[in-house]
């Protein structure tokens, strides 16, 4: 077999499902069960990881608001800790399984956004648990926060605007070129931004990158051969929650386009695998972490694959 430059976005399933207390041990447990799915994978191949860390922020920030002597910490402050935590984790429990001699490192990452990018006007990107309508009242009228329905739920939602660029890209590449396991790039990067006085000076941003679309940046930057986006579900259905659902297969950017899927949910992964396939002219796919071995040989998942014409 051919070894291969693979990134694989994590969901945020690999780390914290729907209902389960925000434990460490909960989440140790979780990244235990990945590590083994990817493990088959760092060996044979060049493995990148990026991962979600939304229910991980939000309850950093929960616990900062608890504490009134200071001022909470911003969200990409929240970003950079969760990016380590959550690391952390996926590098022990990979370096268990893995031969001793294979090396494995974690990047801190920021990415670039621009301040003048519309996300900034329109909050969507979901953060932390969720919350009773009451309680989410509660706290929109005391912290600011502002909140959308998650199912039955409500959420709090802050901006996500577009990575520009990637400012450690090039140690990731190098890292990647002998051997290494790197994480990176957690939770869509540590937003920040050029003040837009002429100095060049970067600082953090109140907001949430998109995991999948950061992740895809990385993955075309880094000219990967396979871009995989790991999720709970098997892959990307057509007509979902209906009769007629259908699990797509192997499939084009030009035949993706020609459908909707969910904003909060399978279409930014969409839109993801189209950007990195028109990019590269390579593969991306979508499905299920434990397939992942499947997923990596073609015969699992939503497998997305360039346009005859491109």
């Amino acid at each position: 077999m051919n070894k291969q430059t693979i990134v694989v976005a994590l969901g945020g399933n690999a780390l914290l499902r729907r209902s389960e207390p925000m434990t460490a041990e909960v989440q140790r447990n979780n990244v235990r069960t990945a590590a083994r799915a990817l493990a088959p994978i760092a060996e044979e191949h060049n493995l990148v990881l990026a991962h979600g860390n939304g229910p991980q922020v939000g309850l950093l920030a929960l616990q900062a608001a608890a504490y009134k002597d200071v001022e909470p910490y911003p969200l990409d402050v929240l970003g950079a800790q969760s990016q380590g935590m959550i690391a952390y984790m996926v590098e022990q429990e990979l370096g268990n399984l893995l031969p001793f001699e294979k090396p494995l490192a974690t990047i801190l990452t920021m990415v670039e956004v621009d301040l003048d990018d519309p996300a900034f006007r329109d909050p969507t990107k979901f953060v932390g648990p969720v919350y009773a309508r009451e309680e989410a009242d509660r706290l929109a009228a005391e912290r600011g926060w502002t909140f959308r329905s998650d199912g039955p739920h409500m959420r709090r939602v802050v901006p996500s605007p577009e990575p520009k660029q990637i400012f450690e890209l090039d140690p990731i590449r190098w890292l990647v070129e002998k051997g290494t396991v790197v994480i990176c790039a957690g939770g869509g990067g540590i937003p920040t931004a050029y003040l837009p006085d002429g100095t060049r000076t970067l600082v953090g941003v109140e907001a949430v990158i998109d995991k999948d679309l950061a992740s895809e940046l990385l993955a075309r930057e880094l000219g990967a051969d396979l871009y995989v986006m790991a999720t709970d579900a098997p892959g990307v259905y057509l007509d979902w929650s209906t009769p007629q659902q259908r699990l797509l297969g192997h499939t084009t950017p030009s035949e993706l386009e020609r459908h909707e899927f969910a904003a909060g949910s399978m279409g930014p992964k969409v839109e993801a695998a189209i950007r990195f396939v028109r990019g590269t002219g390579n593969r991306a796919a979508i499905g299920s972490l434990e397939e992942i071995t499947a997923i990596v040989a073609g015969t699992a998942g939503t497998i997305v694959e360039p346009d005859v014409t491109d």
